[in-house]
C-alpha cells in the first residue's frame, strides 16, 4: 500500500500548487511579490535523493508534461526541467551527505536554479521583460522564503514516506 504513497503525494502537490498560486502576489509596503509554489519539484528532489534517481526522472518527466499540458502553452520546458533537476540532485548527492539539513539546503538551491531557468527561457522568448534585479527581488527571493517554510514543514514528512516505500521494498523486491 506504501508503493501508492509517493505517486498519490506527488499528484496532491501538483494540485496544490496552483491552489496556493491564488494568494500570489502579495502587497506588502507598496510593491507586489510574487510567491510561485514549487512543491512538486522540491518533493521529486527528495525522491531523486532518498529514493531512486530512475523514478524521479520518470516522475519529473510524467509531472512535467502535465504541468506543460495544464499550465503553460510551452510542451517540453517543465518535462524537460523537471527531470534535468532531479538528474542534478541525483549527481550532487553522490558527493555529499544525505542528511536531511543538506538535501533541504540542496533543494533549496536546485529550485533556485530552477526558477532562474525559466526567469532566463521566458526573457529570452520575450515574453517576459523585467529586468534581473527585479526579478530577484520580487518574485525569487519571496518564492524562495515561501518554499523554504513549506519544506521546513513537510521536509521530514518527505523523508519518512520514502523511507517507509523503501522498508516496503527491501521487505518484498518484486514490488519494487
Amino acid at each position: 500500500m506504501i508503493r501508492f504513497w509517493i505517486p498519490l503525494i506527488g499528484l496532491a502537490l501538483f494540485f496544490m500548487e496552483p491552489i496556493f498560486g491564488l494568494f500570489s502576489p502579495l502587497q506588502l509596503d507598496g510593491g507586489f511579490y510574487y510567491i510561485v509554489p514549487r512543491f512538486l519539484i522540491m518533493f521529486l528532489i527528495f525522491i531523486a535523493v532518498y529514493y531512486d534517481l530512475k523514478h524521479a526522472i520518470y516522475y519529473g518527466l510524467f509531472f512535467g508534461l502535465l504541468y506543460d499540458v495544464f499550465f503553460i502553452d510551452i510542451i517540453g520546458l517543465y518535462s524537460f526541467l523537471y527531470p534535468a533537476i532531479c538528474l542534478a540532485a541525483g549527481y550532487i548527492v553522490k558527493s555529499i551527505h544525505r542528511h536531511l539539513v543538506v538535501t533541504t539546503v540542496l533543494t533549496l538551491v536546485l529550485t533556485a536554479l530552477f526558477e532562474f531557468i525559466l526567469y532566463q527561457f521566458f526573457r529570452f522568448i520575450s515574453l517576459v521583460s523585467m529586468p534581473l534585479d527585479v526579478f530577484l527581488n520580487t518574485r525569487l527571493l519571496p518564492t524562495m522564503i515561501a518554499n523554504s517554510l513549506f519544506l521546513l514543514m513537510l521536509g521530514w514528512v518527505f523523508k519518512l514516506v520514502i523511507d517507509a516505500r523503501l522498508i516496503e521494498r527491501e521487505k518484498n523486491p518484486r514490488l519494487s
